[in-house]
């Protein structure tokens, strides 16, 4: 039908008749009620409430170690409160909006109706592969869609767990979890959604959005980028620490909206430093057999990194190793934390996003020079400043640039289930998150109802009527 490898492969076969089973009953049964849709979202709580530990093994199992209580409130708790907010707004978003309707047009009557989209497409990342599969999905059913969604190939465990537990409260038709690698991830952009999101990295959205234009398939895409702190000289480097910390060593720091570096007021490096390390030491007194301290995915992931802080040596950069135990880390993926000083903006950790627990430090003297330089960059998933001055607070969010603002912490804004979340420009399009998720995968189709009254006939031709001087002399004047 859609891939000439269907032909041969069994997988892509499969893949591509999943898809024209979830087409045909969204033809068949096109919208679902409040109460059908609330139903669907509630099953998706307790699904996961039933089969939170047996995720949560198979996760960290793919990982080699992923942090149980990091898992329940990162992928579990986030989900479920945003569940919960779902079920909370459908009934009201799902109204008709009333519009205006001006007096050319009347008497009329206009609203805007939100329609499900249809068969919408969720290409899911491995970091985060629980809380970005149900995070898009929650949405999609709040809106009334049918759902196909496309684990990743690192983490296939977990997938399979995944798989087998929405197989258990949906119907194929409905909610159709897709695993594998190669040409099924592939395949999967390929096919001619109603509607793609895909959250993972720059080049590969690029890769999506490419191919669901083929199709002119409309795409949300969550990406990434180099996520800037900024800590202003007023700012105690005790409480910027202990919140950047935290944020930093979350999953091993593989979070999209992780900070990736923090410019430091000039002279402020070394306490940075000594406190960094202090606050590191008290929240994981070892590391590499911590339960609560993760791996990081693959070995891929892993060079990637060892890789960064090789350049940066060789360039000249100071790393600090924040090991607290001094273990030897040799033949696990388990990495210290790791500060980086005298970088220059040439290294490859200050080219591409880092996405693990290596924080570069760059020190500046005018804050104003350094938005400049943000702003001039690839605009940022998301921007962190840490100030008490409201309106220096002010000055930042109005000259910067990027998807989020957390002010005086990291990542918290993901949190709000009330804030629209998303990038802009090469961190991503669209939004999902609040009402705008359920807009992103909804049609907001225009509805005008005209009257049995015709008033066009007084504006028709030929142009000599009195409504045409009225118009002439005081509307178009």
């Amino acid at each position: 039908m859609i891939h000439e490898q269907a032909l041969q492969s069994p997988d892509i076969a499969a893949l591509e008749a999943t898809f024209l089973r979830q087409q045909a009953a969204f033809a068949d049964s096109p919208f679902f009620t409040a109460e059908q849709r609330i139903a669907h979202l509630r099953a998706l709580d307790g699904a996961m409430r039933k089969h939170q530990d047996h995720l949560a093994a198979e996760l960290s199992a793919d990982y080699g170690h992923r942090s149980l209580d990091e898992f329940k409130m990162a992928e579990m708790l986030f989900g479920l409160e945003g569940i919960k907010y779902c079920i909370k707004n459908v009934k009201r978003w799902m109204r008709a909006d009333k519009r205006h309707v001006p007096a050319l047009q009347m008497p009329a009557k206009a609203r805007v109706e939100y329609q499900p989209l249809g068969v919408v497409g969720i290409i899911v990342p491995w970091n985060y592969p629980v809380f970005l599969a149900v995070g898009p999905l929650m949405y999609a059913l709040a809106a009334g869609n049918r759902v196909m969604i496309k684990m990743s190939g690192y983490t296939p465990r977990l997938a399979q767990a995944f798989k087998a537990m929405l197989a258990e409260i949906y119907d194929e038709d409905h909610v159709a979890v897709i695993t594998g690698q190669g040409a099924i991830s592939e395949t999967f952009p390929r096919l001619p959604f109603n509607q793609i999101t895909f959250t993972g990295s720059t080049n590969v959205g690029r890769i999506v959005m490419q191919e669901a234009g083929k199709n002119l398939t409309p795409v949300l895409l969550e990406l990434g980028g180099k996520s800037p702190v900024l800590i202003h000289s007023s700012f105690p480097i005790e409480d910027a620490v202990a919140r950047l910390a935290f944020g930093k060593c979350w999953n091993a720091g593989q979070t999209c909206v992780a900070a990736d570096h923090a410019y430091l007021p000039t002279g402020k490096e070394e306490e940075f430093i000594s406190k960094f390390s202090a606050q590191i030491r008290e929240m994981y007194p070892t590391l590499l057999n911590n339960p609560d301290y993760t791996s990081v995915i693959n070995d891929k992931q892993y060079r990637r990194l060892q890789g960064y802080l090789q350049d940066a040596r060789e360039r000249g950069a100071r790393i600090i190793e924040i090991n607290p135990a001094n273990e030897d880390f040799s033949g696990s993926r388990k990495m210290p934390v790791t500060l980086v000083t005298g970088v220059t903006r040439d290294m490859q950790l200050m080219q591409n996003e880092i996405f693990g627990p290596v924080l570069p430090l760059l020190e500046y003297s005018d804050i104003n020079e350094v938005l400049k330089y943000i702003n001039s960059q690839p605009r940022p998933l998301a921007l962190y400043y840490f100030d008490y001055d409201r309106a220096r607070i002010e000055h930042v969010i109005a000259n910067s640039h990027s998807g989020g603002v957390t002010v005086n912490d990291v990542m918290s804004h993901v949190a709000v289930d009330d804030l629209p979340f998303g990038g802009v420009g090469a961190s991503g399009m669209g939004k999902y998150h609040g009402h705008e998720g359920f807009l992103a995968m909804s049609n907001a189709r225009s509805v005008l109802i005209k009257s049995r009254f015709n008033g066009l006939k007084y504006i028709m031709p030929p142009f000599n009527k009195p409504a045409h001087g009225f118009i002439k002399r005081f509307l178009l004047s």
